[in-house]
């Protein structure tokens, strides 16, 4: 009974704060308000301070719209059950890697440690890398010992693999590549130990998300660095959805982008049709995985598929309304923000996006 009456008040909880979420015409009427008005509705008084460089202003706006997100994270959390509670919390955990990427760029460029860590996110307590975040890891003396220090903590499988591969490599892609593979294949880990009735909707919904992460990475790696066929291929997180391994691994073969947006399984080979470059793969993968992620919020009664479905969301709409205050704050053109904002289609070509 204790478990059945936790799973009503997170579906509860979950159905107010999806009350949230913008609307489809909500982000053309915020594109119409100034920056004051911005300021007022979301609580950005930061933006405000013209005192301040704009470079602050805008990174102020940011941690302070990811704090949005974790603070509802944690609310959600509450009521769940350890494994539930382990996979949602893991997924917010991408912003300690981040972190850490800004950590290891830090030591990799010997750059100012304050400018250092005027680019770490404040994560709270149960998602930061470890209690020495700023201390013990700042004064690792290379990106070796920041490795190895992160292995006696939480990320230790992540911290050791990374470590392996830069002792092989010493390439920062190679090491940046492998934080992030391992936390996608970590996710997927903790989706599929689930046996009952939340397997399926964490199934769709991580299966999209790892379809949109799969083919972002494809294509960029394949055209964009010129990696080989077999080094992209290992570099991705097959899905259990649409790129699945067989289908990843006959697509990494394929020589044109033209000819992998085609090559795609339905319904990405239609919704992909005809795009001229990667931005504007980026904005349709990203609102079919949108797409997916309401289709699960909406229609499941699992519990724990329906909160992570609304961070999803939550999270694509704070980086909309991030995207909005920066262009408004670099003063970009009105065609620029719409873009930004995925109001209007990229007007330009990506570079290389076109292969013979």
């Amino acid at each position: 009974m204790p478990l059945i009456a936790d799973h009503a008040y997170l579906n509860t909880r979950v159905s107010v704060m999806a009350t949230r979420l913008f609307r489809s015409s909500e982000i053309a009427t915020l594109m119409r308000l100034p920056l004051p008005a911005l300021a007022e509705r979301f609580g950005l008084n930061a933006i405000l301070d013209e005192q301040l460089p704009i470079r602050v202003r805008s990174r102020a706006v940011e941690q302070s719209l990811i704090q949005v997100l974790l603070a509802e994270l944690l609310i959600l959390v509450r009521p769940m059950s350890p494994a539930e509670r382990t996979l949602v919390l893991d997924w917010g955990s991408k912003y300690a890697l981040f972190n850490l990427k800004t950590l290891i760029r830090g030591k990799l460029y010997a750059l100012d440690q304050q400018e250092i860590l005027d680019n770490l996110y404040e994560l709270p307590e149960q998602m930061r890398l470890s209690d020495e975040t700023k201390a013990g890891l700042f004064r690792a003396e290379n990106v070796l010992e920041l490795l190895r220090q992160l292995e006696s903590g939480s990320h230790r499988a992540l911290a050791r693999q990374a470590r392996e591969i830069y002792e092989k490599q010493r390439e920062p892609f190679a090491l940046e590549a492998a934080i992030d593979q391992r936390y996608y294949a970590g996710l997927l880990r903790q989706v599929m130990a689930f046996k009952d009735h939340h397997l399926d909707p964490l199934k769709r919904l991580i299966g999209a998300e790892l379809d949109r992460i799969n083919l972002m990475w494809l294509l960029r790696f394949r055209f964009s660095y010129l990696l080989s066929a077999s080094e992209t291929f290992y570099h991705l997180v097959p899905s259990r959805r649409l790129l699945t391994r067989e289908r990843l691994f006959h697509l990494v073969n394929l020589e044109t982008f033209a000819g992998v947006l085609a090559a795609l399984p339905r319904p990405l080979d239609r919704l992909m049709s005809e795009s001229p470059n990667l931005v504007e793969v980026q904005r349709r993968i990203g609102s079919y995985a949108a797409q997916e992620a309401l289709w699960v919020l909406n229609r499941t009664d699992s519990a724990v598929a329906r909160a992570l479905a609304y961070l999803m969301l939550r999270e694509r709409d704070l980086l909309l309304l991030f995207a909005l205050v920066q262009g408004q704050l670099l003063a970009l053109p009105e065609a620029a923000i719409e873009i930004a904002v995925e109001l209007a289609e990229p007007s330009c070509l990506w570079s290389g996006s076109r292969a013979a």
